[in-house]
Parts: structure tokens; sequence; C-alpha cells
């Protein structure tokens, strides 16, 4: 069958330095390839250079669609391929959709540029896309600006918005990567019906090797900008050829916790007994003159975390979890009762007294690039925390700390190396190594517990693997407690101890997690867990 997009020695640099060297694929129509490999591989400059979307990069080999080379068309002309005939879903549609204008609008702009369409015709269109994507009250949410709508109702906007013109080929770029797992596999189900009907060629770029053994027909594998290895998917993972792709399929997250049981009387670390956190809402019509309804994210939600121990929450974006971390955090009010270390938080807060408490209790955030300054340097944003909990100390004595933070991260191997990194600022390191930054931020007052938001749910599975173990590591070394709020139950079975499940801001089940992953006594609990691609 002839190929629909034949790529040919495709070469992408940037002021001479070459990032992609010499790759070449095809897709046939109806075809799902799956470009992998993990970030700085070179797989969506590859994707995009096709489309010429790549600001300031020198591109050259061939890409043939239907007989045209697309690296050879003038602006114009690919203008009427962009988004008519090739499409593209990318990986963030809160960054990818514009917040000024409605979803509605957003997608009758497409129909009215590319189809022709009257308002009026565009609109009802744009209705009927967003109802094939499965969102409920489409003529609504069509309405509804991007910061209204949930994460997977934002990723169906976006699809719904590529197909506008029934393009011949998808490119999806991490379509999944910030979705909770059942809103992964709904997404994923998603594309393979619309692609069944349309009879669309994909072109799925993505970290997880999961997500393709479920979705794909094909996958090619990308390493440093080299193609190492490509084939059918059943092929490729159960006889893979290249080392690279060998470690990329064994990068799973392994369970290395300690089991010694608690010891008896050991009082815990976090306490919380009824907490619950609600906030005001207006209700409709007259009564919202006179007074504010109530909405509950967190219901009654009561909890133990034992020294050295991990206790895990998992659900889906909503469930409430990250309000329950904020709130035992002293960030957020609550009523109920919690308990820091047998101190009681609230009585502490009364008296001014809750600095020591904070320090004891320190968090990880989920993405590292937006909660470590662009402005500080490491050793500014590590030693940021001894300004506050140990003012005493000098610049050196700072700084001596900072470069042994450094060291029990794994970012030097000794204090004569920690030069250059002490000088250095977020943007020049890599995902992983911004994630060790961020944990060494939180390590270096000597806190008892880490509240641990999706610490590597932006992480590629080579790197999620290697936080994960580090986090063991720590735990082991320092009896660290954990407090982990995840959506990925691979992650859940690697690092927790005692697992509670969250939905629609209530506790539905908990126990010891492996108890609760392998016997699952709850259907929303069982459905996590089948709901894992």
């Amino acid at each position: 069958m002839k190929p629909l997009l034949d790529v040919q020695g495709l070469c992408v640099a940037f002021n001479g330095l070459k990032v992609v060297q010499d790759i070449s694929f095809s897709i046939a129509p109806s075809e799902k390839l799956a470009l992998v490999g993990e970030s700085g591989s070179g797989k969506t400059v590859s994707a995009l250079s096709l489309l010429r979307l790549v600001h300031n990069a020198q591109v050259s080999g061939s890409a043939q669609l239907d007989g045209r080379d697309l690296l050879r068309l003038s602006e114009h002309q690919l203008r009427g391929v962009r988004g008519d005939e090739v499409a593209v879903i990318f990986q963030e549609p809160m960054t990818a959709l514009n917040p000024l204008y409605t979803v509605g609008d957003q997608i009758t702009e497409v129909l009215q540029l590319k189809k022709g369409l009257t308002t009026t015709q565009a609109w009802s269109a744009a209705v009927a896309l967003l109802a094939d994507t499965g969102i409920p009250e489409p003529a609504r949410r069509a309405s509804a600006y991007p910061h209204q709508l949930s994460g997977g109702q934002r990723q169906r906007a976006m699809i719904a918005m590529a197909l506008a013109s029934r393009p011949k080929l998808l490119i999806a770029d991490e379509p999944t990567t910030a979705l909770d797992v059942s809103l992964r596999s709904q997404i994923l189900d998603l594309l393979s019906d619309l692609q069944r009907q349309h009879g669309m060629a994909v072109l799925l770029i993505t970290h997880d090797l999961n997500l393709v053994r479920r979705f794909a027909d094909r996958v090619a594998v990308m390493e440093r900008g080299h193609l190492v290895e490509q084939g059918a998917v059943a092929e490729v993972f159960s006889a893979p050829r290249h080392a690279y792709t060998r470690r990329l399929l064994a990068s799973r997250p392994e369970r290395q916790v300690d089991e010694t049981p608690v010891a008896s009387g050991a009082a815990p670390v976090m306490h919380t007994e009824g907490l619950r956190v609600s906030y005001p809402v207006p209700l409709p019509g007259l009564r919202g003159w006179f007074k504010k309804g109530e909405f509950i994210a967190v219901r009654s939600a009561s909890l133990n975390i034992a020294p050295g121990k991990t206790l895990g929450v998992v659900g889906e974006s909503g469930s409430g979890k990250s309000t329950l971390a904020l709130a035992t955090l002293g960030l957020l009010r609550y009523q109920g009762r919690l308990q820091v270390s047998g101190t009681d938080w609230a009585q502490a807060a009364a008296a001014g007294q809750t600095r020591a408490l904070r320090r004891q209790m320190q968090v990880v955030f989920q993405d590292p690039y937006s909660s470590l300054s662009p402005r500080m340097t490491v050793e500014q944003i590590v030693g940021e925390g001894l300004l506050v909990h140990e003012p005493a100390l000098t610049p050196t004595q700072r700084r001596d700390r900072v470069v042994a933070a450094l060291a029990d991260v794994g970012l030097v191997q000794s204090p004569a190396d920690a030069g250059d990194w002490l000088q250095r600022y977020p943007h020049e390191f890599s995902g992983g190594q911004r994630q060790r930054l961020a944990i060494a931020r939180a390590l270096i007052v000597g806190p008892r517990l880490l509240v641990l938001d999706e610490p590597t749910s932006a992480l590629d599975v080579t790197v999620q693997q290697q936080v994960l173990a580090l986090l063991q590591r720590l735990q082991t070394e320092r009896g660290l407690s954990y407090l982990l709020i995840t959506h990925d139950v691979a992650v859940i079975r690697a690092m927790a101890h005692e697992l509670l499940v969250m939905k629609d801001g209530e506790v539905v089940e908990q126990g010891p997690a492996l108890q609760v992953l392998d016997a699952p006594q709850h259907p929303y609990t069982l459905q996590l867990v089948r709901a894992v691609v």
C-alpha cells in the first residue's frame, strides 16, 4: 500500500547543531504509528518540523504527503495543509486554547476559515463535533471558556477542533500525559473510535509505552535524535533489538519499600480526624441574594501517617486529593482535627507557633519548572528555607548545607563538583534534574514528612523510575514519611504502605496499599485499577 506520509532523511538543526539526524519512517492511510522516546529525543521536533511549526529550525530531507513534499511547499501552500489535511493535538490544551474565546468560537473559526461555512452553520457544526467527542451538554460547553472545563473536557475540545476539517493525518503530541488514568483510557478509546470513523492516520508522540501497546499498530523509537528501532508493536515489545528500547521497556516503577511493621506505640507523624474542607458558592435565583451555598471539597477524611511510612492518596481530578494535601499543610481552612507530631495545628496557629510545625512538613510539587523561581540560582533556591528556619547560619555554612543537599539527591558527586551547579538557573536543567532540585529544597530543613503532589507525572518513564528510587532511598536512610498524592496506580503500587482512595471529596476505601489494589472492595477503586493502560 502506498504510504500517506513518507519521511526520508529528515534532519533538524538549530544554529547548525543537529538535534534530529537522518530519520526515515512512513505512515499508511488509516494507520496508527507511535513515535516514542524520552524528553530531548527529538520526537516532537521531528513531527512538528514536518509542518514547519518549529521556530528557527533548519529542516532538510523530504516528507511526501500524497505526492507533495511538505518541506518544499511555500508558506502559503502549507497553510492549506495545516489543519485541513494534517491536524495537531497539543500536549497541554490549557496553553494551546485561547483563554479569551469560548471553545465554540475557536472551533467555528477553523470551520469558517477552512470550510467557508457561515457563522450559524459553523456554530452548529462545532456543537456537533463536541457531541462526537462525548462532552456532556455540548451546546452549553461550546459557550464555555477553557478554564471552565475540566482537563478531560479541554482535551476533547482540542480533539474536536483538530477534527473540524476531517484531516487525513492527525499528529497527537502527548495527548494524555496530564490526565487521570480513567480519563486517559477514555481519550484513547475516543481517538480510536474517531480514527476508525474518519479513516484518518494517527502519528502519536508519547513516552508512555503502555499507551503505545494499547493504541498503536506500529512503533518507532527515538534516542538523542536518531531513530534506533521501528516495527509492529507486538514484535518490538516482545523482542526488542536495540538496547535503548529494552531499557525503556524495563523502566517500570519497582516496589523497594521497607515493609518493617510500625513499632507499637509509635506516635504518627500526622493524624487527622473528620477533616473537612468547604467553599461558599452562589445559589441560583433570589436565594443567592441572601445566602451562600456550600461546596464540600473534602468530606470527613481521617488518616494516620506513621514514621518512615508512605500514605498514598489516589483519585481522579476533582476528587479532593490535592485539597486534602493543602489542608494538611495548613494552607487551607478546615474543620475537624489535624495533628502534626502530636501537636494540634489549630492550637499552634492560635498561639502563632506554626513555624516549627511547617519545618517538619515540606512539599514537592508536580511541575518543578513552575515551582522553582526562574530568577533564582540553585544556591538561592535550595538554601531559601535555611534563611527562614536557621537564620543564624553564615553564608559559608549555608552553602555547605546546600552542597550536601545536592549530593543527597544525586546531583553532585562531591563538594568540588558543586561550584558550577550553584550559580545555574532552573531552565538549564532537565525535568528530572529540576525535580531533584525541588526535593533538595524540601530536604534541607530536615523535615519528618514530605507531601509529594504528583511528583513524577510530568517525567519520562526512565526518569520517573530514577526519582522514585531516590525517594525510596531517602525514606530508608532518613526515616521520612510521605503523603503521596497521585493518579498513577503504578506509582502507588511501588511506593505506598497505606492507601486512601478518594472520589468526589469522600474517602471511599482505605487500608494496606497492596491489599486495596489487589482486592478492591469499592467499585470506584476497581475502576481505577482496571483503567491502568
